[in-house]
C-alpha cells in the first residue's frame, strides 16, 4: 500500500490520466478516487489543481472520442455489443435513445451523472450523426464538469483524505488487501445486478416465421412496437404495429394475441413490456425474437407511412 500512495504522491497526473482513461474507456477501473486524491495532495501542498482538471478532462474526451467514432462507424452494431457485455443492465440503450432524442448532443453535459445514460451515450452520437465538432464541445464540457466534481471533493475535504491515508499507510498490506475485496465486491454486485434483469426477461419468444404464419392465417393479433418515436419514424415498422409508451393505456382483452418488439440487445425492452403485460392478466404476450432487425433481416415488409402509424400513450 505504501508503494501505492508513492505512486500517486509521484505521478498523480500520470495515474489520473490512465485510470480515467481506462473507466471511460469501458473497464471496471476506479478514476474517481484517484482524482479525489490527487486533488487532495495538490491543495495541501498549496499546487494548482487546473492541471488535475485538464489531465483528466482530456483522458475522458478522448476515451469518448474512441466511443464516438465506433458509434459512426458500426451505429447500432457496437450499442448491442455493448449492452452484451456489460455488466450493467441491457435496458440502458431504450434509455438512452429516449434522452438523446430529446435533447441532443446537449444531453452530454450531464451525461457522466445520469446512471446508464453515461455507458452508451458517446457511441449512440456517434450513430446517431452527430458531428465532431458538436460532439467534442459539449462532451468535453461534460467532462470537465465531471472531473471538477471529484477535484472539488479533494479540495475541500483534503484534511480528511490526508487522515485516511495515513491510516492506511499504517494499516501496510491490509489496506490493499480491503481494497481488493471493495473491488471484488462491487464487480460481484453488477454481476448480480446483470444476472436477476436476465431472469426477469427470460421468456418464451415468438419468432420471425411463427409471427408470419400467425399473420397470414388472419389471426388479430396486436403488435406492440416499444421503441422511441424517433427510432420508429427513422428505420420503419412492422405493418399494423401500434407505437406505445404507456402499457396502462392500451385498450386490449386480456385473451388477445399480443407481440412485441424492440431493437435492443436480449430483446429487453419489448421483454420488459411483456412481463407488465402478463402481470396485468395478459396470458398470451410474447417479445418477437430479434426485434424489427429479425424481421428486416428475413425480407419482412417495412412501412413508413406516417398515416399507418398509431400512438397509444
Amino acid at each position: 500500500m505504501d508503494t501505492l500512495l508513492h505512486v500517486i504522491e509521484s505521478y498523480g497526473l500520470w495515474v489520473v490520466f490512465f485510470c480515467v482513461l481506462l473507466d471511460q474507456g469501458g473497464l471496471p477501473f476506479p478514476s474517481y478516487a484517484p482524482m479525489i486524491v490527487t486533488a487532495a495532495l495538490a491543495t495541501d501542498k498549496h499546487e494548482s489543481l487546473w492541471p488535475v482538471l485538464l489531465v483528466a478532462t482530456l483522458a475522458a474526451l478522448l476515451a469518448d472520442l474512441a466511443w464516438f467514432a465506433g458509434g459512426r462507424r458500426f451505429g447500432n452494431k457496437l450499442l448491442r455489443l455493448m449492452c452484451r457485455v456489460s455488466l450493467s443492465p441491457d435496458s440502458c440503450v431504450g434509455m438512452t435513445r429516449n434522452i438523446y432524442a430529446k435533447w441532443g448532443a446537449p444531453s452530454l453535459i450531464l451525461a457522466k451523472y445520469i446512471p446508464g445514460f453515461a455507458a452508451v451515450s458517446t457511441t449512440l452520437a456517434g450513430e446517431s450523426g452527430t458531428s465532431w465538432r458538436r460532439f467534442i464541445v459539449y462532451d468535453g464540457i461534460g467532462a470537465a464538469l465531471w472531473a471538477a466534481g471529484a477535484i472539488a471533493l479533494g479540495a475541500m475535504f483534503h484534511e480528511a483524505v490526508e487522515a485516511l491515508l495515513a491510516q492506511l499507510e499504517q494499516l501496510g498490506h491490509l489496506a490493499l488487501l480491503l481494497l481488493i475485496v471493495a473491488i471484488a465486491l462491487f464487480v460481484l454486485f453488477k454481476w448480480w445486478q446483470r444476472q436477476r434483469f436476465m431472469a426477469q426477461i427470460r421468456m418464451s419468444r415468438i419468432s420471425i416465421d411463427e409471427l408470419t404464419t400467425l399473420l397470414d392465417s388472419g389471426s388479430a393479433a396486436t403488435i406492440l412496437d416499444v421503441r422511441s418515436p424517433e427510432r420508429r419514424a427513422a428505420s420503419g415498422w412492422i405493418p399494423g404495429s401500434i407505437s406505445v409508451r404507456d402499457v396502462s393505456d392500451l385498450r386490449l382483452e386480456p385473451g388477445e394475441d399480443v407481440i412485441v418488439y424492440c431493437d435492443c440487445p436480449n430483446d429487453a425492452s419489448a421483454a420488459v413490456v411483456a412481463r407488465k403485460l402478463q402481470e396485468l392478466g395478459f396470458k398470451r404476450v410474447r417479445p418477437l425474437a430479434g426485434g424489427i432487425e429479425a424481421w428486416q433481416a428475413r425480407g419482412r415488409p417495412i412501412d413508413r407511412q406516417a398515416a399507418a402509424a398509431v400512438t397509444a400513450a
